[in-house]
């Protein structure tokens, strides 16, 4: 079997769909293993931390990990930091079979700190039987030197190891996410996949095949090139829904929006239209041509140092979870022209859906989030992007990739 360990809501598994196999994943998190289980992947609810080594003892080919970044990421009070002597005293006792992590996670600041030593018990004890074949593990950059600890360990034991920090840009994710990967395996040589995209498209060359321009929001929302689009205003939470993990205020803004009605791009590339509620036998609203010239960005959080994207551009990262993690459409008048002069005032900021955050994690655009809004958008926010994993994963089980096999828009 391949394991996965802190599963998610299933970017590695949905990856190792597509190249044709399945993982078993070990999960906490409820509204992640009802996604996982609508998405038809095998998972085991459990605390990765608290569940026995020895039923895959044996039997694990291949062993995955990404565990929770909240304690290290940018985006939280980074006391994993402060606690990284803890983690690293912790994977060093368990890589030679002493387990001290009670004594050591009484004095972490932040109780999830310890988990980025967990896989390092699961991969001691299939060690024992000369397993896995490989390993790939994912996590925020800070955690690098932690990988580097990893490599070490493996290598004693007859690893071939690579660590590093990858930006999914550069394997056709529309996101700038950096992260620090660790591959290793017994049977190959561990090396990063090559990248497949540039910020700058790159022609062939002499010394191999070019690459393409980094895939921007628009291209992989379906936005056609000459429309200037703006998504579909989401209702608020309601029956089914649970509440709305975004600062008060926001209903007043889709309901302005709502009153002012709403722009959404029309098929086949043509320029987007006002919209309103009305009969259907009723006339269609007049529009000025520069009604819809607008600039669309998406901004990754309301503070004062969010990054803002324009949509021909990927998106910054994505992370949710805490209210300040608002992630909005915004608009701006584009350059100035003649039939410009009409443009009406700027729509009010947008919240991104969870089926645009998914799709810009590369996740499939039906792919069924469980629970409410907020429970969808910390799973999407915390996983591992499908197309990455898949780049990272097609090498170690001697599968072909096509990148057609990650179709984005519906």
């Amino acid at each position: 079997m391949i394991l996965d360990l802190f599963a998610g809501p299933g970017g590695w598994s949905t990856a190792l769909g597509v190249l044709g196999v399945r993982d078993v994943g070990l999960e906490w998190d409820e509204w992640a293993c009802k996604t996982r289980s609508a998405a038809g992947q095998l998972t085991v609810r459990t605390d990765v931390a608290m569940y026995p080594t020895w039923p895959f003892i044996g039997r694990t080919h291949g062993l995955i990990a990404s565990p929770p970044c909240q304690a290290w990421s940018m985006a939280g009070k980074r006391l994993g930091l402060l606690d990284q002597p803890l983690v690293h005293a912790a994977v060093e006792d368990l890589a030679a079979g002493r387990d001290t992590r009670e004594r050591l996670l009484a004095a972490c600041r932040d109780e999830r700190s310890l988990l980025a030593a967990e896989p390092m018990r699961y991969l001691h004890a299939l060690n024992t039987v000369g397993e896995p074949d490989w390993v790939a593990m994912e996590e925020v950059p800070d955690v690098l030197p932690l990988w580097k600890q990893y490599a070490a360990v493996l290598r004693s034991w007859g690893f071939s190891v690579w660590y590093g920090i990858l930006n999914a840009a550069d394997f056709g994710v529309p996101q700038t996410r950096r992260r620090a990967i660790l591959l290793a395996s017994r049977i190959r040589t561990a090396q990063p996949p090559t990248p497949t995209h540039s910020q700058a498209a790159e022609p062939d060359s002499l010394f191999g095949p070019g690459r393409a321009r980094w895939v921007s929001m628009a291209e992989a929302l379906g936005w056609g090139a000459t429309d200037r689009p703006v998504p579909t205003v989401c209702a608020g939470g309601g029956p089914g829904g649970g509440p709305e993990p975004f600062p008060s205020g926001s209903r007043k803004a889709l309901s302005n929006a709502r009153d002012r009605g709403t722009w959404t791009p029309r098929p086949g590339g043509t320029a987007p239209q006002p919209r309103r509620d009305r009969p259907a036998d009723s006339p269609a609203p007049p529009f000025t041509a520069g009604a819809h010239r607008w600039s669309w960005s998406l901004r990754s959080n309301n503070q004062a140092n969010a990054t803002i994207r324009r949509a021909d551009e990927p998106a910054g990262t994505l992370f949710f979870g805490h209210r300040a993690n608002e992630c909005t459409w915004v608009a701006e008048p584009a350059p100035a022209r003649p039939a410009d002069a009409q443009c009406p005032a700027s729509p009010d900021p947008i919240r991104i859906t969870a089926r645009e955050a998914g799709i810009l994690q590369t996740f499939p655009a039906d792919y069924p989030w469980a629970g409410n809004k907020g429970q969808q958008f910390s799973q999407i926010g915390n996983a591992v992007p499908p197309l990455l994993a898949a780049r990272l994963l097609a090498p170690h089980l001697r599968v072909p990739l096509d990148p057609n096999d990650f179709a984005l828009a519906a």
